[in-house]
């Protein structure tokens, strides 16, 4: 995976984290669940990627 990929990755998995995190009164409860999870998922699969990129 080029490193470009996994950088912009981890910026828009942190960038929905964020949202997530300063919209959640806004967000409707029927989707609040979901969404967090979702976000969640990407934020663990981003510092995946980053503790894989410091071994070659």
């Amino acid at each position: 995976m080029n490193s470009s990929d996994v950088t912009i990755f981890v910026i828009v998995a942190f960038a929905l984290a964020l949202i997530v995190l300063m919209s959640r009164n806004n967000i409707p409860p029927k989707f609040k669940r979901g969404l967090a999870l979702f976000s969640l998922i990407m934020v663990v699969v981003a510092f995946i990627l980053i503790i894989m990129s410091f071994f070659p």
